[in-house]
């Protein structure tokens, strides 16, 4: 069986699980997350592999490129990446890859794009599933009305991305987030 090499990254908003399959980051996700299980198990199923705890030459250069991320140094990452799921999935996290760094998209947006109207629950759903947080970029997805919605590292994570980015829409209700 193959082995995806695995380690945690303690990020200024919490701690990342990182994944090196083949020299491909296929996993940059939130380690207390709601649906850790399902998206471990996506993977693991998906490259019939095991995790192993260990380093590699990627995840030492994810984990500069998040840091220089996290201090303003760096707006888009170089990394190879290993998506793993549906074809639909796949689709969505591709177009969240062409939303730009200071910008944000709202559901509606991103499913208008995939041509498909009525699939604005799948798309939300695929959004959710993403692996690959920060790097695939799903934070930058609000609400249709400039609100902040679901994260799986939390409306706090969301909001303080977001802000890296100078894209924070302002909202008064946001200060209930406070920082």
């Amino acid at each position: 069986m193959k082995e995806i090499i695995t380690r945690n990254y303690q990020s200024p908003f919490g701690v990342l699980v990182l994944g090196d399959f083949e020299g491909k980051l296929c996993l940059c996700d939130w380690k207390y997350r709601a649906k850790r299980d399902l998206i471990d198990k996506r993977i693991l199923e998906g490259l019939n592999a095991v995790y192993k705890e260990g380093d590699s030459e990627l995840l030492n250069s994810t984990i500069l490129q998040l840091e220089e991320y996290f201090n303003l140094e760096r707006k888009k990452f170089t990394l190879p990446v290993l998506k793993v799921g549906t074809e639909f999935q796949n689709r969505v996290w591709s177009a969240l890859q062409k939303i730009k760094y200071g910008t944000t998209a709202s559901y509606s947006d991103l499913t208008k794009q995939l041509g498909d109207l009525k699939a604005i629950r799948a798309v939300s759903s695929a959004n959710g599933s993403n692996a690959i947080s920060v790097i695939i970029p799903c934070h930058r997805i609000i609400g249709s009305n400039g609100t902040l919605t679901g994260y799986a590292g939390g409306l706090q994570a969301k909001k303080r991305l977001l802000k890296i980015e100078g894209s924070l829409p302002d909202h008064g209700q946001l200060d209930l987030f406070g920082e």
